[in-house]
């Protein structure tokens, strides 16, 4: 097989692809005729053990030495598409707010394409992977299962209002993390346009 076939089918990169795949999956359970509850506890399980081949198909890369220029393109690819796809089941669904879709939704959309343009000029540095732009995921991970259970957790955890609050948190870090890359990209801009 040529070199550049196996990095498609290395197990980090296949464990990246199911990020992809579990798309139409989490939206299926919603049409099965089960109850509500069954297809909200099916559909927050689902997208917790896909979240976490993020972390894992990242492991197991380094680990197996298996990094490549695809993986490291398709992995922020896939878990924008899973957040992205969550979010609108959300709305769909009346659990989340349009508002707050189209800001989080906005912004990967709006960052992938600053990050594009950079890495275009040779500037890639300064729109690197900051802390708050990793807080402002962790924060969309949590709010996103919780919104998608949609019920009381150990009969203490109101999932639904946690997920409200988390979610709007969410969107103010991910607008507070797009005015951090914009800041650190305008020196390169200002330079490039003299």
């Amino acid at each position: 097989m040529p070199k550049c076939m196996k990095m498609f089918w290395t197990i980090p990169t296949l464990m990246t692809w199911t990020r992809i795949i579990a798309i139409p999956l989490i939206v299926g359970v919603f049409y099965l005729k089960i109850s509500p509850a069954e297809q909200n506890l099916i559909a927050t399980a689902m997208f917790v053990v896909f979240a976490a081949t993020d972390w894992l198909d990242g492991y197991l890369a380094r680990k197996l030495n298996q990094t490549s220029s695809f993986g490291a393109f398709l992995d922020p690819v896939a878990d924008k598409f899973l957040v992205c796809a969550a979010l609108l089941v959300l709305v769909h669904l009346q659990r989340a707010d349009v508002f707050v879709a189209l800001i989080i939704i906005g912004r990967e959309i709006a960052i992938s394409a600053l990050r594009e343009w950079m890495a275009l000029i040779g500037a890639t540095k300064s729109v690197a992977v900051h802390m708050l732009g990793k807080v402002k995921t962790t924060v969309q991970m949590i709010a996103i299962p919780f919104l998608l259970f949609d019920g009381t957790l150990f009969g203490v955890i109101n999932t639904h209002i946690w997920g409200t609050w988390l979610i709007w948190i969410s969107a103010i870090l991910t607008v507070w993390s797009m005015i951090y890359y914009l800041q650190k990209a305008i020196p390169e801009i200002r330079a490039r346009a003299k």
